[in-house]
């Protein structure tokens, strides 16, 4: 009885399976003018936008690519990392191993130019020796589309000092790499060292407005300078902004907690390349990136812990999707 039934059950598939390869065999195919480019086979094309990374990679410490890959992955956008070291840790901790990753660097972007891959937006951060930023500025150079954006983040130095590592050969090679970037996030001490200025902590607004414009002269359409001291107020730190296309200066002031955590700097300019790409205005990308870094700050500043691991990305980075609680961008006059 069951060897009845399966049999029967066979000659049906085989007859439906005849009576659709008939079908198949005689059907007209559309051409293909005629079928390309519908609604419904666009909605299945790939439109994540793609950012290549040019970090670091510490496997500990919430910094470079650890800071990074999780914020721009969480705004939706697919990061493609081009390692410029690979470190135990970072380098502010007392000890750490270090693998240079500088011939490696051309032979990944060799083979991404032979497999045609492409990028929506570039955004650079530590280099470790001016032959890395020579090789990204070919590469800058060689894939870049008249769309894509391009941002540094020119580290070399802090309250007043370079880095240990940073050398005169490097602050050039940043002077020459700013030059292709549509923006650029320097601290006050990287600000006055690419205009070959003497350090200066307080200055005025109009002071400050005419640096940003200068630095803007030398290619960068948007100059973003981090931690301005605030006159007369040590609790409140400010991000200014310049932006050539309407000639506006920006302004965010945020409350200044007492407490220094790496990875910050590259937190906040991952959260403005973010949101520029998800097509914000430059103020709103400034209060996005301020509020965050408020947010993880706040996040961390209670518990007994390292500071050397950074500001605890895991609690806050389901924020970037929420809207701005209050906007605190000022436009200067």
């Amino acid at each position: 009885m069951a060897d009845n039934y399966i049999e029967k059950q066979y000659e049906a598939y085989e007859a439906r399976k005849a009576a659709w390869e008939k079908a198949s065999k005689y059907k007209r195919k559309k051409p293909a003018a005629e079928t390309a480019g519908r609604p419904c086979e666009r909605l299945f094309h790939n439109h994540s936008k793609k950012v290549v990374a040019i970090h670091d990679l510490s496997g500990a410490g919430r910094v470079s690519l650890m800071a990074v890959i999780p914020i721009l992955s969480t705004m939706g956008l697919q990061v493609c990392p081009l390692p410029t070291a690979i470190l135990s840790t970072h380098t502010q901790y007392p000890a750490y191993s270090f693998l240079d990753l500088t011939d490696e660097m051309k032979r990944i972007i060799d083979k991404w130019e032979q497999l045609d891959i492409r990028f929506d937006a570039f955004y650079s951060g530590y280099l470790g020796s001016p032959r890395q930023a020579q090789i990204v500025e070919s590469f800058i150079r060689k894939f870049r589309r008249p769309a894509d954006l391009v941002v540094v983040d020119p580290v070399m130095g802090d309250n007043g000092s370079l880095y240990k590592g940073i050398t005169e050969d490097m602050v050039t090679e940043m002077k020459q790499l700013i030059c292709l970037a549509d923006i650029i996030t320097p601290n006050m001490t990287e600000l006055f060292r690419l205009l070959d200025m003497p350090y200066q902590e307080n200055m005025s607004d109009a002071e400050l407005k005419a640096v940003l414009k200068a630095l803007s002269d030398k290619g960068p359409s948007i100059v973003i300078v981090t931690s301005v001291p605030v006159k007369d107020d040590p609790h409140s730190t400010s991000v200014y902004a310049y932006n050539r296309f309407g000639n506006r200066y920006w302004k965010v002031t945020c409350p200044y907690l007492p407490a220094h955590y790496p990875g910050t700097g590259d937190t906040f300019t991952s959260v403005i390349t973010g949101s520029l790409m998800q097509g914000d205005s430059l103020p709103i990308a400034l209060d996005r990136a301020t509020q965050f870094i408020l947010q993880g700050i706040r996040a961390t500043f209670g518990y007994e812990y390292n500071n050397l691991e950074g500001i605890m990305l895991e609690k806050v980075l389901p924020n970037l999707n929420m809207p701005i609680q209050v906007s605190s961008y000022e436009l200067l006059e």
